[in-house]
């Protein structure tokens, strides 16, 4: 297989997003924990990179940087060169937990975003009606979240997200609590929402199938502290559709992933 082209070969113009060293140390009661150490690479404009590595890796912490909710301790973060040093605006997030509001209903949950930057809501509304016909939740808009599958909950964060037409994605293991047949049918639907617009996407995953399934390039992560082993770019077709997740290519990228981890003991048989 292929290996993808050293990221120094990439303009920088190009990168949306780009790290440089960058570290991140907690403090604890007996000592520091040491999240990252020099993590340094760039997301292109427009693709969509999943972060994919074991547990405690840091690969969360990165998003909350690269969000600019947290700041590393060293290096820097820069966003379309720029360096983050406050909450970005031009952001959607998703976190594994849906985080709607019991007492709004769907729509009234996704028209929250417009009303914090206070934007014109006639249009977003629009915007959001659209989204929801999409995800399949049309007829859910004046529902509460209570009274919605984890699946559908799911699917209105990340309308909320997509609303305001963010030019970055930030996900934190958006699926990871959801069963198997309604993750796959979440990774097909995110996939069909991102070919519409094409934001550069940040995706926090552990497993490897949904990172190949959905990425542009797959950023690999050596357990803590979380330094980038690789980027591997997957050279697949869209939409990753049935044939295309049933083929030999996508079963050697999954395979040249878990070598990896195994070399590294993270996958041990």
């Amino acid at each position: 297989m292929t290996n993808p082209a050293p990221e120094a070969a990439v303009p920088a113009a190009a990168m949306h997003i780009t790290a440089s060293k960058v570290g991140k140390i907690y403090p604890a009661h007996d000592g520091e924990v040491v999240a990252l150490r020099e993590v340094s690479f760039g997301i292109r404009a427009g693709e969509f990179l999943s972060m994919l590595g074991p547990s405690g890796c840091g690969k969360s912490t990165f998003l909350l940087l690269v969000a600019g909710l947290e700041a590393p301790t060293s290096g820097e973060i820069a966003i379309d060169g720029q360096r983050v040093t406050e909450p970005v605006t031009d952001v959607g997030i998703v976190f594994q937990e849906h985080g709607l509001y019991d007492w709004r209903t769907i729509l009234g949950n996704i028209m929250l975003q417009g009303e914090i930057r206070r934007l014109p809501l006639g249009p977003l509304e629009v915007r959001a009606r659209e989204l929801l016909r999409r995800t399949g939740l049309e007829e859910f808009a004046a529902k509460y979240p209570h009274e919605l599958s984890g699946g559908m909950r799911q699917r209105a964060a990340i309308c909320r997200a997509l609303v305001h037409d963010p030019s970055l994605l930030l996900f934190d293991e958006p699926f990871g609590a959801l069963d198997a047949l309604t993750r796959v049918q979440m990774q097909i639907d995110l996939e069909k929402l991102w070919l519409q617009r094409r934001q550069t996407v940040l995706f926090i995953t552990h497993s490897i199938a949904e990172a190949v399934a959905l990425s542009d390039r797959v950023a690999i992560m050596s357990p803590r502290p979380g330094q980038i082993d690789e980027v591997l770019t997957i050279d697949l077709p869209r939409p990753r559709d049935k044939a295309v997740v049933a083929s030999k290519r996508f079963a050697e990228y999954c395979d040249a992933i878990t070598e990896r981890f195994m070399a590294r003991g993270i996958i041990q048989y």
